[in-house]
């Protein structure tokens, strides 16, 4: 089932499964896994490289190595730029904590006040990934093996995939936007349970 949302197409998943990062389970592995770097904007890239001298404290020796030798992103297979990688693996602006859980360095200058931008909204939404076309934004959720710890966790807790992301969601889209959301997980909640 799909909701449409101002110029949004909004898969039904966002209501019906439920996601909670469990970062002592999965060990941040989103950053790590997968097959290229994480999808960026122009802009983003932009205010990477504008405040990357803010963010290289943060970083480990190889992620600055690799972003001084390739820079901030490269353009993907289907040439959307993704954020630069450590030898084909983990992001170039991963760190590890003392538990070996793989944090942001971005994210790490932003709390430390460095900078307004938090990380990319790709990033910020996941498990949540947006498909441009030139009519809609299209919000689907992405099922990752190695999220099944955060599957887990959210059926624990009973918290909805859109709900767990409603920083992020505002962030991209707005506070209207997100009520909307709420709306359609009450209209699917009714149509599926029988309210």
């Amino acid at each position: 089932m799909i909701f449409e949302i101002e110029d949004k197409l909004v898969a039904s998943e966002l209501f019906e499964r439920k996601f909670v990062c469990d970062l002592n389970a999965c060990k941040g592995a989103c950053c790590v896994e997968g097959d290229a770097g994480a999808p960026v904007t122009e802009e983003e890239v932009k205010i990477i490289e504008k405040h990357l001298e803010e963010i290289k404290p943060y970083m480990r020796p190889e992620g600055i190595a690799a972003v001084e030798e390739s820079g901030v992103s490269y353009p993907d297979d289907f040439n959307e730029p993704v954020t630069t990688l450590v030898n084909g693996k983990e992001c170039a602006f991963v760190y590890f904590d003392e538990k070996g859980i793989t944090k942001c360095a971005i994210e790490a200058a932003h709390n430390d006040g460095k900078l307004d931008f938090k990380k990319p909204i790709s990033c910020h939404l996941y498990p949540i990934r947006v498909k441009k076309t030139k009519s809609f934004q299209i919000l689907n959720y992405e099922y990752w093996s190695i999220c099944a710890p955060a599957c887990t966790f959210g059926e624990q807790l009973n918290v909805k995939v859109y709900k767990f992301l409603k920083e992020p969601l505002i962030r991209a889209y707005g506070e209207v936007f997100y009520k909307q959301m709420e709306e359609a997980d009450t209209v699917w909640e009714n149509e599926n349970t029988g309210h």
